[in-house]
C-alpha cells in the first residue's frame, strides 16, 4: 500500500471510529508499528490529527485566528446564539468567554436585559455597548493574539475572586476521552478557573467541535452543565449534562 493511500485510510478510520490505535492498525494492515507511528507523526505535523499515547484522536479544525473563524459556520452560530440567549436571567452575574459564537450570542440578547457580564475578551465588552442595562466588567491581562483575549495570572486571579451564576465557555473540542479542550495552555488554565467560578457552565458548540480534540485539556465533559449544539445529542454526552438543540 502506498504511503498516501495508507494515510488516507488512517484518516477515514479516524473519522469513522473517533480514535486510532497504532498497535491494532499495524496488526490489521500487516505493517510495523513504527510505520503507523511515522504516518501519524506526518499527519499530526500537517494538522490532520492529534497524536496521543498509543495512537491518535481527531484534531479540532476550529483552533484558528479570529479572522478565520468569523467565516466558519455562520448559520450554526446564529442558531446557537438564538437558542442560548434565553438562558441568561435578569440580575445574574455571567462569565462570557471570547469567540465568534459568543459575539453572535451578544447580538441576540434582549435589548432591555439587566445583568452583569464579566469577560476577558475586549471584543465582547465592546459588543455589549448598546445594552444600557448590562453592567460590563472587563478582565485584563496580556492579550493572546490568536484569540484576542486576556490570559495569564492576572486574568485567572480576577476570575478566582468572582462567584457567578452562569459561564459561557468557549472550547475548540469536545471528545468522550479528552473532554473539553482548547489549543493554548494558558487559555486552558483560564477556562478551568472560569468553570470553578460559576454555578453552571454552558458550552455552545458547532458540529465540527463534537468528537474532536485539541492539545490542552480544560476539564472533563461533566464540567459542562449544558451543551447547546445543532442536531441530535451525541451518544457519549454525560447524563448529568443538559442538552439543548439549537
Amino acid at each position: 500500500m502506498l504511503t498516501q493511500d495508507r494515510k488516507a485510510l488512517l484518516l477515514d478510520r479516524l473519522a469513522r471510529d473517533g480514535r486510532l490505535i497504532a498497535a491494532d492498525l499495524a496488526t490489521e494492515l500487516a505493517l510495523s508499528e513504527d510505520t503507523i507511528r511515522r504516518d501519524l507523526r506526518d499527519l499530526a505535523a500537517e494538522g490532520r490529527l492529534l497524536r496521543v499515547h498509543g495512537g491518535a484522536l481527531p484534531l479540532s479544525p476550529t483552533h484558528a485566528p479570529v479572522a478565520t473563524r468569523q467565516s466558519l459556520h455562520p448559520r450554526a452560530k446564529s442558531a446557537l446564539a438564538q437558542a442560548a440567549a434565553g438562558l441568561i436571567r435578569p440580575g445574574q452575574i455571567v462569565l462570557m468567554d471570547g469567540g465568534t459564537t459568543h459575539l453572535a450570542l451578544v447580538a441576540r440578547l434582549p435589548p432591555g436585559l439587566a445583568c452583569t457580564i464579566v469577560t476577558h475578551a475586549p471584543a465582547i465588552a465592546a459588543a455589549l455597548e448598546p445594552f444600557p442595562a448590562i453592567e460590563i466588567l472587563l478582565i485584563g491581562g496580556p492579550i493572546l493574539r490568536l484569540s484576542m483575549v486576556a490570559t495569564g495570572t492576572q486574568a485567572t486571579e480576577s476570575y478566582a475572586a468572582i462567584r457567578a451564576d452562569l459561564c459561557f465557555l468557549g472550547v475548540t473540542g469536545l471528545h468522550p476521552e479528552t473532554g473539553l479542550t482548547t489549543g493554548h495552555p494558558e487559555e486552558a488554565q483560564l477556562k478551568a478557573r472560569m468553570i470553578r467560578s460559576a454555578a453552571e457552565t454552558v458550552v455552545l458548540a458547532t458540529p465540527d467541535k463534537l468528537g474532536a480534540t485539541s492539545p490542552f485539556r480544560i476539564a472533563p465533559l461533566e464540567a459542562a452543565s449544558t451543551l447547546v449544539t445543532p442536531g441530535p445529542a451525541p451518544d457519549w454526552l454525560p447524563a448529568s449534562t443538559r442538552y439543548l438543540q439549537a
